[in-house]
């Protein structure tokens, strides 16, 4: 049994063309999730409710139950949220029209936030190419992320077009996502990449929530990539070295992800684009094959790997290696020869550590301990 009473009567049939008139009246307003779901539970007097795909509440009225039907609301393959209804029982058959016209409010919705991102996508775009105007950007801190769909299109001319296709939905999920939490930034899709800047207020949260909104609109596999805070100056010109300091970080932090996920800059590891750069790459070639030229089956590059990471005297390194003192350092001197410098020079060692120590041992905490 429903936990609310059977308020309203059933509707006849005779009545069903107004009924449907005034549903595509509510889902033509200005607020359309609103207006139909407050129409809904004055017709009906039970509870509605509309979320985006992403879980956020659109609009809702009247008392939910534990006894509420759900509806996703899908448009051509793409899920763009879900209706949750309970109707007393003279109603409960209109659940399913009413699902079809929640559809369709989304969709005015999306269409209404489309034309606004148009407006957005040329201040966007001539903030990035450094050509913004003065205050467009207002005072608040502001953030900016750039998303990729992980699977990359083929070639030819159709493909091409569903994967621009594709970025352009994606731009228009993040829009809808900032329109609803009423961060009104701007967007747009430049590069194989959906890029957003918004006033920000909490930043961690609202990437995280970001990428699991495009996600859950799109249903693809993407990779977001997020800034750190940027200060909104008055200054056309400072605004644009900001915007371009921020549309960096984003691609930075979007460069960490190998897989799908959401990267933000301020929690990346300082040693990470050192790490992953062309001279890391070719010191530690370059090391390696130093030490290769000893010929010694790698007897000095392991002993010279332990002394790198050993913090105590070189007799207590000699008897973890299991090995005589006198050995220990007979290696050392040999690896010295080979790099062409001396191990008690700081600047060596450095070079050394960088070169031989694999990139996740560089990244954990000191003291750190692994399996």
């Amino acid at each position: 049994m429903s936990s609310h009473p059977d308020l309203a009567p059933r509707p006849t049939l005779a009545e069903l063309p107004s009924l449907l008139a005034a549903f595509r009246a509510a889902a033509a307003r200005l607020r359309p999730e609103q207006e139909l779901v407050k129409l809904l539970v004055k017709l009906t007097g039970g509870f509605a409710e509309i979320r985006a795909s992403w879980g956020h509440v659109v609009a809702s009225a009247g008392r939910r139950s534990d006894e509420t039907q759900s509806f996703k609301l899908v448009h051509a393959g793409r899920h763009v949220g879900q209706l949750a209804v309970d109707f007393p029982a003279p109603w409960q058959a209109l659940a399913p029209v009413a699902a079809e016209y929640a559809l369709l409010a989304r969709l005015q919705s999306a269409a209404a936030g489309a034309a606004r991102r148009r407006v957005g996508e040329r201040t966007l775009d001539a903030l990035l190419d450094g050509r913004g105007q003065q205050n467009a950007l207002g005072d608040e801190p502001f953030a900016l992320a750039l998303a990729t769909l992980v699977r990359q299109p083929a070639r030819g001319a159709s493909a091409q077009a569903a994967h621009a296709h594709a970025l352009d939905v994606l731009a228009g999920a993040g829009e809808g996502y900032f329109a609803e939490r009423h961060l009104h930034g701007f967007c747009t899709v430049r590069g194989g990449a959906a890029v957003w800047l918004w006033p920000t207020q909490h930043l961690a949260t609202e990437a995280a929530e970001l990428y699991q909104a495009i996600s859950a609109s799109t249903g693809q596999d993407l990779q977001l990539g997020v800034s750190g805070l940027h200060s909104a100056l008055t200054s056309a010109a400072h605004t644009g070295s900001e915007v371009a300091a921020a549309f960096a970080e984003a691609e930075q932090a979007l460069g960490t992800l190998q897989k799908t996920g959401m990267a933000l800059f301020t929690a990346l590891d300082p040693l990470h684009s050192l790490l992953q750069s062309e001279a890391v790459s070719a010191l530690r070639h370059q090391v390696l094959g130093q030490l290769a030229s000893l010929a010694d089956s790698g007897k000095v590059e392991t002993t010279l790997k332990a002394f790198l990471t050993h913090s105590g005297t070189l007799e207590e390194l000699a008897a973890q290696q299991r090995i005589h003192v006198n050995t220990l350092r007979y290696r050392l001197k040999l690896a010295e020869r080979a790099i062409n410098g001396s191990l008690s020079d700081p600047a060596t060692c450095t070079r050394l550590y960088l070169a031989l120590m694999p990139s996740r041992a560089l990244q954990e905490p000191h003291g750190a301990s692994g399996d």
